[in-house]
């Protein structure tokens, strides 16, 4: 059993999981939004977080202990001028782990790894349905606006048959009418 085993391996050795997550963080941090598997985006999110938690103060000591893990000026600089920033008034939680299904050529579970503060697309399951505990009246009025909008959909059927037929009558009209003016030019 793995009881108090932190952490995922990932099938890694220690120094390549290291040089994994900082590869990781420091595209996250630029990029705002990776795709990566679950099982990474996971074990990340953990890596990252107390790395931005640590340039919300913007101290020399906290900027060279971030680059020890990152080891990217640039990566670096924009963690402390941008990131930290949008996330100052965020305790905690500042990425977002998004599952999005198998990978077609092995079957791996993936995620999508966003910072909160830059994404502000809402996951599509995010609307909370309220549901009734009589299913009686919920399902009452399931019928009576399923019949309103079948309705609805018959009325606008029949109103674009009325538009069709009316042009296709006007057309016969308008070819009528130009078969009496080109008899009457050739009389």
């Amino acid at each position: 059993m793995r009881h108090l085993v932190k952490g995922r391996k990932l099938g890694r050795t220690p120094a390549h999981r290291k040089a994994t997550l900082n590869s990781l963080s420091a595209a996250l941090i630029k990029e705002h939004r990776i795709v990566t598997t679950e099982a990474k985006a996971k074990e990340l999110r953990t890596y990252v977080e107390p790395i931005i938690t640590k340039a919300k103060k913007d101290t020399n000591h906290n900027r060279r202990q971030v680059f020890a893990k990152l080891q990217n000026k640039w990566v670096v600089s924009h963690l402390f001028d941008e990131v930290a920033q949008k996330a100052m008034d965020r305790p905690g939680g500042y990425t977002r782990v998004i599952k999005i299904g198998n990978r077609s050529g092995d079957g791996a579970k993936m995620a999508v790894i966003e910072l909160v503060d830059y994404n502000d697309i809402k996951p599509e399951d995010s609307k909370k349905r309220t549901r009734t505990r009589r299913a009686g009246k919920a399902g009452a009025r399931r019928s009576t606006s399923s019949s309103d909008t079948e309705e609805a959909k018959a009325e606008t059927r029949a109103e674009a048959n009325d538009t069709d037929d009316s042009e296709a009558v006007d057309d016969t009209e308008d070819s009528v009418a130009g078969d009496d003016a080109d008899s009457s030019e050739e009389e």
